[in-house]
């Protein structure tokens, strides 16, 4: 007889209690339930069940042998749903959680496209800029930018990197002049990005491979970065900002990019999601559809 499909009815006698009721839940005769035991304990050579007329009990071996032969069993089944999943049409739903505008304006694309190729994915999408539990809130999979300050119990993945540059209205820059390099930044007025605590530093990268942290004191804070784009159309001041939110304005002219020759800093953007044995199908999509389409978004041949 094959041995798996022997213990899988060993653990069906064992879990539902008696030979006759996992004959009924196998579709079998409780004598054929009771060869198939047989047969594990000639091949094995040990009894794994005491039998009497009023109840059966585990030996101290059958006992061991059934709790191994569960995690045999489940991972057999493990196996055939890994192999299944990976030819099937992926469907299900999904929860994120990505900031707000970088959520909006990068990673919502990616995901009607998705949507559009696969039917069955259901997505469910929170925008939010507040730093979430993963795991505790209910959450697939979210996107952080920056440093992604997960657990160790969760997987990260960088999907993206996100140039950031100066950037200022050319009225701004005819009425107050072009900074020629960082150093000048505190004479010019600046519009700072501020969450909570204080204001943001903006970064530069050196040639060596260090940073440059720059910050400079501005009479106006903003915690939403398109508020910092109007007001820099707007001839407020100079902005350090996310290419991919300018990206228009710049190319229309209505924002003029200053200090290109600073070493552009690049933010990280990582997928976080929990640490599993398989990794669902349409996670593994979803992600490797973000890694795919965001470099492009956040980059661009022309902006040096």
């Amino acid at each position: 007889m094959d041995r798996l499909t022997s213990m899988e009815v060993f653990v069906a006698a064992v879990d539902l209690g008696s030979f006759a009721a996992a004959a009924t839940e196998l579709g079998m005769s409780a004598p054929m339930v009771g060869k198939h035991v047989r047969s594990l304990e000639e091949q094995l050579d040990v009894r794994l069940i005491n039998r009497t007329t009023r109840r059966q009990t585990l030996t101290e071996f059958g006992q061991t042998f059934y709790e191994r032969s569960r995690a045999i069993l489940a991972d057999v089944e493990a196996v055939g749903a890994l192999a299944a999943d990976q030819f099937s049409e992926p469907h299900g739903r999904l929860r994120m959680t990505m900031p707000v505008h970088f959520g909006r304006r990068c990673v919502l694309p990616s995901l009607m496209q998705l949507a559009r190729q696969y039917p069955g994915l259901e997505f469910d999408l929170q925008f939010s800029d507040r730093t979430v539990e993963v795991v505790e809130d209910g959450f697939d999979l979210a996107i952080r930018t920056g440093a992604p300050g997960g657990k160790a119990s969760l997987m990260t993945r960088r999907v993206a990197r996100q140039p950031m540059i100066l950037c200022a209205a050319p009225l701004y820059l005819d009425a107050r002049g072009c900074p020629s390099h960082l150093q000048e930044l505190p004479d010019h007025r600046v519009l700072n990005y501020r969450r909570s605590g204080p204001a943001m530093p903006w970064l530069f990268a050196r040639k060596d491979g260090g940073l440059i942290e720059v910050l400079p004191k501005g009479r106006m804070q903003f915690d939403d970065l398109d508020a910092i784009a109007d007001a820099a159309i707007a001839a407020m001041g100079i902005a350090w900002l996310p290419y991919w939110l300018v990206r228009d304005v710049v190319r229309s002219g209505k924002l003029q990019q200053v200090l290109k020759d600073e070493g552009e800093y690049l933010y990280d953007v990582y997928a976080l999601w929990a640490q599993t044995p398989r990794m669902p199908r349409k996670l593994r999509l979803v992600i490797d559809a973000l890694a795919t389409t965001l470099p492009t978004l956040m980059s661009d041949p022309g902006l040096r």
